[in-house]
């Protein structure tokens, strides 16, 4: 605003100029507007240069920006630094939660990945960024489907198990009335994700009824049973639609069989009718995904090979016995115990004993 009506008295001053030469006291007259029309001239021009340096910087800051946020998707930890030193970040929970909660820009799995961080200053910014949700008077399933849209669960147990125990803590902070404690929001939020894959996974053949539902979380509430209304609503509610999960440029699931640890033709017996059918199996992330042709981009049918405590038989046959080897050899060494199913176990047991103890 300055530079402008500076510039309207320049001109001004122009045009209060005489047209001739002047001479005496004119003279001088004449010679001090001309000084004070270079003067001025001088500010206005010193302004436009300040003008231009500060577009120059605020576009040197926007490129910055974008340069951290790639970063960011390629390793969080680098990414959070470079925002750091560029002056784009202050070094405080609260900055860098307000900055993913944003999320302009990032990948919705680095944010999960970063959140999930065992440290000290990670854990004070998964609590923030948890903080910045606001869950009051919404029904579990609502503050899941808000929560688990502005990020991607990771996959390893231990930052779940941290992640859920913030969002249970959180929505029971914001609505004090409906569980009796953080442990069984915490049960009840995994049994809701579980139904969601369960119903809507095209894999998963045998889909549980309602009041399979309703059994799986009995005695949860300190010992008792949630109200059979409410479950049956939380029920229906993932039925009727399913969680949106974020998903980041490319295909996931794609990537997924993009550096297999096995893959190859197999010849599979049905379970229904025993027929041998000829797939292509892949095997990756403790799982074993076969396919009608090599081209589908969807498995016909997923194996998982974590937390294996029954015998399931499937009947596969190779080529050649060396053949045969290699893959028994590779699907031993993917058979893996994960250590989560082990946590929300504990979970339900502290969930359900408290009332038993309390009894005694």
């Amino acid at each position: 605003m300055l530079g402008i009506l500076i510039a309207n008295f320049g001109l001004a001053l122009r045009f209060t100029l005489p047209p001739r030469q002047c001479g005496g006291r004119a003279a001088r007259q004449c010679s001090l507007q001309f000084q004070l029309k270079d003067e001025l001239g001088e500010v206005v021009a010193e302004l436009e240069a300040l003008d231009g340096q500060e577009e120059c910087k605020q576009n040197s800051k926007a490129k910055q920006m974008s340069i951290g946020r790639k970063k960011f998707n390629m390793d969080p930890k680098k990414g959070i630094e470079y925002l750091y030193e560029n002056g784009l970040l202050q070094r405080t929970p609260e900055d860098v939660a307000q900055f993913l909660h944003k999320g302009e820009g990032l990948s919705k799995t680095a944010i999960g990945d970063y959140l999930g961080e065992r440290s000290e200053f990670n854990e004070a910014v998964l609590r923030a960024f948890v903080e910045l949700h606001d869950f009051t008077d919404l029904i579990l399933v609502q503050a899941l489907r808000q929560f688990l849209w502005s990020f991607r669960l990771p996959g390893e147990a231990q930052k779940i198990d941290r992640m859920m125990e913030c969002f249970a803590q959180r929505y029971c902070q914001l609505n004090p009335d409906i569980f009796t404690n953080a442990d069984t929001c915490y049960v009840l939020s995994f049994a809701i994700i579980m139904l969601n894959t369960s119903l809507h996974n095209p894999s998963v053949k045998d889909k549980p009824a309602p009041e399979q539902f309703v059994a799986m979380n009995r005695g949860i509430n300190n010992g008792g049973d949630l109200p059979h209304e409410l479950l049956l609503s939380l029920y229906e509610s993932i039925k009727t639609e399913p969680f949106k999960i974020p998903e980041d440029d490319g295909n996931d699931l794609m990537h997924t069989f993009f550096n297999p640890d096995k893959e190859g033709w197999l010849w599979k017996q049905g379970g229904r009718y025993k027929s041998w059918k000829r797939r292509w199996f892949i095997l990756n992330d403790n799982c074993l995904y076969y396919f009608e042709y090599t081209t589908d981009k969807e498995p016909r049918g997923i194996i998982p090979l974590e937390n294996i405590s029954i015998c399931v038989f499937f009947r596969m046959s190779a080529s050649t016995a060396e053949e045969r080897d290699e893959w028994i050899e590779c699907l031993r060494r993917s058979i893996s115990h994960n250590p989560f199913y082990d946590m929300l176990a504990q979970r339900k047991k502290k969930a359900q004993h408290n009332v038993h103890s309390s009894s005694h």
